[in-house]
């Protein structure tokens, strides 16, 4: 089974039940804690993981995830150290979809070509990249459906229906539905409009729809996975290492029995 096909399955077997995504970055605290970290919501029942790959300038990032990217870059990590995460994760059993989340510079810097190839070996299921829209990915877009492996679009509060329907068109896997308008980041309260626009998206598209920016809580995560195919949640995860990895798995553990509620 390639990586598309592993992402496939895992919305397909969910049976109505919204599947858990967290995103936590390689490197942070520090690179052997973030892989037990990953290991860990692995095995709390996490569905997929997003491996995130620190960058200097993460656009799409708010304090804490930048914060946390900052500190990985000062611990050294880089593209390859991200890649050998991957390999190590596999290594210790984890056989969930592995989705490398970062942003295009360091991915052209590397080459393309020769990410993808050396991403998939790895064992690495697809790539989110938050800057590279679907009118702009033909090239690197074209290595991942080469490669068999997931390339999700974003869809935002503010794209139009002929953006959802390129979205839809171009994204394999599913699409990242950003819920707010605004950067990455735990928010007291969820978007008044988010149960429209999920629906909006939906109707446009066939694509499953996983929700991420701003989901903090398992209650949150609950609501939410009520209404989307799956939920993303990164921020809190990240601010809640400062406790250590036990806090991180117990907090994913909570989610999980929330959306299976």
């Amino acid at each position: 089974m390639n990586g598309l096909e592993l992402v496939t399955a895992t919305f397909a077997r969910q049976n109505r039940r919204a599947s858990f995504m967290p995103y936590f970055p390689v490197g942070y605290p520090d690179y052997a804690t973030s892989l037990d970290i990953l290991a860990g919501l692995a095995g709390a029942g996490a569905d997929a993981l997003e491996i995130g790959m620190p960058f200097s300038d993460p656009i799409a990032d708010g304090p804490t995830l930048q914060a946390a990217s900052q500190v990985a870059l000062h611990n050294g990590i880089t593209i390859v150290d991200c890649l050998r995460a991957v390999q190590e994760l596999r290594t210790r059993g984890v056989t969930i979809p592995l989705l490398m989340m970062g942003y295009y510079n360091p991915i052209l810097a590397y080459d393309e070509a020769r990410f993808v190839q050396a991403a998939v070996e790895a064992g690495a299921s697809g790539f989110i990249v938050p800057d590279l829209p679907p009118d702009e990915s033909a090239g690197f877009s074209a290595l991942t459906q080469q490669a068999g492996v997931a390339f999700p679009q974003f869809v935002a509060p503010t794209s139009s229906p002929e953006r959802i329907q390129l979205a839809g068109e171009r994204a394999r896997g599913f699409i990242y539905l950003v819920s707010v308008t605004g950067v990455t980041g735990a928010r007291t309260a969820l978007s008044a409009d988010l149960a429209s626009l999920i629906s909006r998206v939906q109707q446009i598209t066939r694509q499953p729809v996983v929700v991420g920016f701003g989901i903090s809580t398992p209650e949150k995560a609950r609501e939410v996975g009520a209404l989307a195919d799956g939920v993303i949640i990164g921020s809190k995860l990240v601010s809640l290492a400062a406790e250590g990895p036990d806090a991180v798995v117990t907090f994913a553990r909570q989610v999980r029995q929330a959306l299976d509620a």
